[in-house]
């Protein structure tokens, strides 16, 4: 080997071996390095609970079982890092959604609970709050209610992610221009009254979004959260409010920062349904190729996803097997909490709870499922849950959450700025300096 090769090789050997291999990672150029181009705008996704083991799960699930290789997913496609997600001290090592939304909201750590104020109970700038001083229109598009923690984190500032009502109220003075997502529960008619005074297009039906031409527009589609992805598996509800929002704010020439949350995903790990979950994960990620389009149509689009903890402990595989069955989630018809309803009001409900499994029940399952359908719903959600994830071998640790480090993935200009590990406030504190220096004068 020539020794005038040798530096030429081990610089092909260390680009190879460098975080740069990742997705999105910059051409090689025979000039300066240039800084990251600075986005128009700014799309931030955050799929809620969704830690390492539920993207890799969701890679098994959606596998094509007839060929040999093992499909990418758009998560291994735009995969470029990953991020610690601990809160303040004074809340030890694990956070909780207010806690880690404010965290990427705000850039700044805090204790679980907080929505968007410090420890010290003082409020905290948000990117939201930041961008629309600059002019850039802004909002939210989630399958939670809309006033839950992550979306609150964002928009709000409360000493307490209960406090519902205030959030909910305070909403009226962010001047956001978009709100979808559930959450009609905490939107007395007062409330709305006063939306509608200040030029705000109520809406509470999805169908509507299609009459929807301009912000602003107050989109509440449930009582409380949307429904589960699984039990409306063609409705694709996130991906539709998605697509609006993103049609709606880019009327703006000066740009915009939306958010969009797979809020779901973590209510299902909290009740250790992997089914549901999965589903959930499907949405969301078809709402994120929503977002890869746009990107593709407007190269000026950031996209940053990032999950704010995991949650439930979901394990591929629970015992010494080594095996993990995805075909039977692919499989189930309806989420466990609409299959137990069924069973407990159906005569043969036997018949019809094997129909919506998509798999006979043994003599021993059934043998569970009698008494839990005795004891109401939730027990016979429970019991269903188990029996999936002893017949997929699905293990959990626990019901809340865990303190793992989460996925970061991002495509658009400056996405390179995510590459490698970062905390959580990093993620926050690089977007707000990918915001405008000033606002624009209209033109």
């Amino acid at each position: 080997m020539s020794l005038t090769k040798t530096p030429l090789l081990l610089l092909g050997i260390s680009l190879l071996c460098s975080p740069l291999s990742f997705a999105n990672a910059p051409a090689a150029d025979s000039g300066p390095t240039k800084a990251p181009a600075r986005p128009k705008n700014i799309v931030i996704m955050i799929g809620d609970g969704m830690g390492p083991a539920y993207t890799s799960a969701y890679r098994y699930y959606k596998d094509n079982p007839d060929t040999e290789e093992v499909e990418q997913t758009v998560f291994d496609r735009l995969l470029v890092g990953m991020a610690s997600t601990y809160p303040a001290s004074v809340s030890g090592y694990v956070t909780d959604s207010a806690a880690a939304a404010t965290a990427l909201a705000t850039g700044v750590k805090t204790y679980n609970g907080a929505v968007s104020v410090d420890t010290q109970k003082q409020p905290l700038p948000t990117v939201l709050e930041k961008a629309k001083a600059l002019g850039l229109s802004t909002g939210i598009a989630v399958s939670s209610q809309i006033n839950h923690a992550t979306p609150a984190a964002f928009l709000a500032h409360n000493d307490s992610r209960k406090n519902y009502d205030a959030i909910a109220l305070s909403y009226l003075q962010t001047n956001t221009d978009v709100f979808l997502g559930g959450g009609q529960k905490y939107f007395p008619p007062e409330l709305l009254a006063q939306f509608t005074a200040k030029g705000y297009q109520h809406i509470t039906r999805i169908e509507e979004l299609a009459s929807i031409q301009q912000p602003k527009v107050l989109g509440l589609f449930a009582e409380v959260q949307l429904p589960w992805a699984i039990d409306e598996q063609n409705d694709k509800k996130l991906s539709t409010l998605t697509q609006k929002a993103l049609s709606l704010l880019s009327q703006n020439e000066q740009g915009f920062v939306l958010l969009v949350e797979g809020s779901l995903i973590d209510w299902a790990g909290h009740n250790n349904d992997v089914a549901t979950a999965m589903a959930e994960i499907n949405e969301f990620s078809n709402a994120i190729e929503v977002v890869e389009q746009f990107v593709r149509q407007h190269p000026d689009t950031l996209m940053v996803i990032t999950a704010d903890h995991s949650t439930g402990g979901l394990s591929i595989g629970a015992d010494s097997n080594y095996n993990w069955e995805p075909k039977i989630l692919r499989n189930i018809l309806a989420s466990p909490d609409t299959l137990a309803l069924a069973a407990i009001s159906g005569e043969a409900w036997q018949a019809d709870l094997a129909r919506g499994l998509g798999f006979e029940l043994s003599a021993q399952e059934l043998n569970q499922l009698t008494p839990a359908r005795s004891e109401g719903a939730e027990a016979m959600a429970s019991a269903i849950r188990q029996i999936i994830d002893k017949r997929s071998n699905t293990g959990w640790t626990t019901s809340g959450h865990t303190g793992t480090d989460v996925q970061v993935f991002a495509t658009g200009p400056a996405a390179e700025l995510f590459i490698g590990h970062q905390d959580n406030t990093d993620i926050a504190n690089k977007i707000f300096s990918l915001l405008p220096k000033s606002k624009k004068p209209k033109s």
